[in-house]
């Protein structure tokens, strides 16, 4: 995830707050779907939890995208 952003998440994760919390519950998110595995794909509470791992990335998102905007 951010993968060409690295440097602005790990400054992130380590001086905010709020996006270390989202980054957190995200990646909670997407270990619990992981091993929840494939044969859960029709599993409402599985889709429930893939929107918002995405809601999630979203916002963690337009944090990065306003901190590597600061610092141009």
């Amino acid at each position: 995830m951010f993968e060409d952003q690295l440097q602005a998440v790990h400054e992130l994760l380590a001086t905010n707050k709020a996006f270390k919390d989202l980054y957190d519950k995200h990646q909670q998110l997407k270990q619990k779907i992981e091993e929840l595995g494939s044969g859960s794909r029709g599993d409402y509470s599985v889709e429930r939890m893939k929107k918002e791992k995405l809601l999630l990335k979203d916002q963690l998102a337009a944090i990065l995208n306003k901190h590597t905007s600061g610092q141009k």
